[in-house]
């Protein structure tokens, strides 16, 4: 015999099925916001606010009063607009939705990448209505935090070094002269081996050019490497030992974190050589057998 009890939870199953679904399309609609802003699509945003929707962002001024700034929706989408080029993305990392149709509320964590770079991060929260057409958000209010507060900021941080790096060497093993020197600020200073070499940035590049014609300038990798940051997080420091045709060398630099992204602001190689052999280079240098 069929009991009471069963009867009841299999009634129940469409209405927990539809809280389930209205969920995830309240959570695709805050999506394709997103998905939109890293497309650079502003129809793709636009098809999900209300035409009257409104943006806040919350904070405190400098004297710990409260402070609000507002957008409409053309405001939000002629910014996304003018940002051109520029690689937007915003990784939202927690989820907290909650419906009553046709309303619908939605709180996110959140960090915004500029350029694969950390701006901000903070806390989103989203008003959605329920309408003929989906759901539609209404008004979205934020908090928004400098780079130093965001908590994922070092590991962020030395995964971008690093990828930096590792393309900078990888650009001259393949003499891609646009990505190694676009790594460097302008007044960036490279220093060979020879204690003569002492490049700004765009003497480096005048004296490689017949490297970086070949289909190789110089194969580097490295094998191993230590990066550290200031208390900011807007300056960085390495050292790192790299696999040449010299034999083992060691590389080590300062970064900044520019707008455009982590550049090398100094770059040191030098030869490493075993303590054991320095005697016999000491002679070499000067010349004796």
């Amino acid at each position: 015999m069929i009991s009471f009890r069963f009867l009841f939870l299999v009634a129940l199953l469409p209405v927990l099925a539809s809280a389930q679904d209205q969920e995830a399309e309240v959570k695709a609609a805050i999506m394709q916001m997103f998905d939109g802003m890293r497309a650079g699509d502003t129809s793709m945003v636009a098809a999900v606010f209300l035409p009257d929707a409104q943006l806040l962002r919350i904070g405190h001024d400098a004297e710990g009063k409260l402070k609000t700034q507002s957008a409409s929706v053309s405001d939000f989408l002629n910014g996304l607009a003018s940002a051109g080029d520029a690689e937007l993305d915003e990784q939202l990392s927690s989820f907290d939705i909650r419906v009553d149709p046709p309303l619908a509320t939605a709180w996110t964590d959140y960090t915004f990448f500029l350029n694969g770079n950390v701006h901000h991060c903070g806390i989103n929260t989203f008003t959605l209505y329920q309408t003929a057409a989906g759901w539609k958000i209404s008004r979205v209010e934020d908090t928004g935090h400098p780079p130093a507060y965001c908590v994922d900021l070092p590991a962020v941080n030395q995964e971008a070094v690093a990828l930096l790096l590792d393309n900078f060497h990888k650009a001259a093993a393949e003499a891609d002269e646009d990505t190694f020197f676009g790594s460097m600020t302008e007044d960036c200073m490279y220093l060979g081996t020879d204690a003569g070499e002492r490049w700004l940035r765009d003497e480096l590049r005048e004296w490689s050019k017949e490297f970086f014609d070949r289909e190789s300038a110089w194969a580097f990798t490295p094998t191993e490497r230590h990066i550290y940051f200031s208390e900011d997080g807007t300056k960085a420091w390495f050292d790192e030992l790299l696999d040449t045709w010299m034999g083992v060398c060691r590389g080590s630099g300062v970064l900044i974190n520019t707008a455009e992204g982590w550049k090398l602001t100094q770059y040191n190689l030098a030869v490493a050589v075993p303590n054991d052999h320095i005697q016999g280079l000491i002679q070499l240098m000067q010349g004796k057998d």
